[in-house]
């Protein structure tokens, strides 16, 4: 098995912790931001572009690679490496939560989840055996168990029963992995049981022991407050083993980040650094910039004062608000560019201050700049 975490260190005042996950692509440095690349591309980003801001690792997504290219075309280019001309790691979601955001086309059961397709109506099913399946073909490096993620809020009795078919459909996936994945593909369960401590207790503990490779927290930045977040985050993490990775899926502002990497997260992903940037939006280091605004129509300074990335080095807010608002498509491209970069560069300052101890004083000086 390619796949194994290394634990290098702890902070001495936090949970935070810095390690590397060797994967058959490479390794990775922890804790990182991990850009989403949906439909086999991160939008508005080149593959010579996600490497120039040293992304380690890139999402992709099983439900809409499995609807468009589609598997046949996926085998017969190779994989999703070689189709989209990436040669680093890769992680796959499972389908689960686009499938489940298909209200009213989809019906749960306990086999998996009946759906309609988005682009033409034709009918699937996903269970977790298929989504592994697909998840094969793509050969990403990390592939996650097919779950429910239940919205905020939900009953208690709904979060119930979703959290138990969650781990007996996470059991099959497990099977399904060992006898039919490639040997250097990990598999990560996932933990759910929405905002109630007892369910999270018993679906961590649950899922640990049926021996992944790494451990994902679902369910968290789906409409709670963040105090709520952080409160399950941390409740949640001591029930997940220190030898193995843990993933904090869809977060992905600077603070969700950095509570997230203070409680012991190593991965986090979220679109947001590139949706927000096909709005006009940047990332700074003084806060969120809506460039597209009249106020910066005469602005020649950069984005960020305090970026060393190539957008800002060589192009104004004014420029940029001029491509933002004749809708060129190079404005997103340039606003990608710089969020992803801002993320992967704040990853790397908090690795560099976890080797310090520092992680506090860091994060703290990050909150006052940004106006948290």
């Amino acid at each position: 098995m390619t796949f194994k975490y290394e634990l290098i260190k702890k902070d001495k005042y936090t949970n935070a912790r810095l390690g590397v996950i060797h994967t058959a692509h490479g390794d990775i440095q922890t804790p990182i931001f991990m850009p989403v690349g949906t439909r086999a591309s991160v939008k508005a980003m080149t593959v010579d572009s996600l490497k120039e801001i040293n992304a380690q690792i890139i999402l992709g997504n099983t439900y809409h690679l499995y609807l468009k290219p589609g598997m046949d075309i996926m085998r017969k280019a190779g994989g999703l490496h070689k189709f989209m001309n990436w040669d680093r790691p890769i992680l796959t979601d499972s389908g689960g939560f686009q499938v489940f955001s298909l209200s009213g086309i989809r019906k749960i059961s306990e086999n998996g989840v009946e759906f309609r397709s988005h682009i033409d109506g034709s009918k699937h099913l996903f269970t977790p055996e298929k989504s592994i399946e697909i998840q094969n073909d793509i050969h990403s490096d990390i592939m996650m168990s097919f779950d429910e993620c239940v919205s905020y809020p939900s009953e208690y009795e709904y979060v119930k029963n979703s959290m138990e078919r969650t781990l007996r459909w996470a059991k099959r996936g497990l099977i399904y992995h060992k006898e039919n994945s490639h040997k250097d593909q990990a598999l990560f369960g996932i933990v759910q049981g929405g905002m109630y401590k007892d369910l999270r207790e018993i679906s961590a503990k649950k899922t640990v022991e049926m021996g992944f490779d790494g451990y994902s927290i679902g369910g968290l930045s789906v409409g709670e407050t963040k105090e709520m977040m952080v409160d399950i985050l941390k409740f949640t993490i001591p029930f997940l083993p220190e030898d193995k990775p843990r993933y904090n899926m869809g977060v992905g502002t600077p603070d969700y980040l950095l509570e997230s990497f203070e409680a012991g997260i190593d991965m986090a992903d979220c679109v947001l650094p590139t949706r927000i940037a096909r709005n006009g939006t940047a990332l700074t280091s003084h806060g969120k910039l809506v460039v597209r605004n009249a106020k910066y129509s005469e602005d020649f300074t950069p984005l960020d004062s305090q970026c060393d990335c190539k957008v800002c080095k060589n192009y104004t807010r004014a420029y940029i608000r001029h491509l933002v608002n004749v809708n060129e498509i190079l404005a997103s491209m340039l606003l990608s560019y710089h969020n992803l970069y801002f993320l992967l560069k704040m990853c790397e300052d908090v690795r560099e201050a976890i080797k310090e101890d520092s992680f506090i004083d860091f994060k703290r000086e990050f909150y006052k700049k940004y106006g948290y």
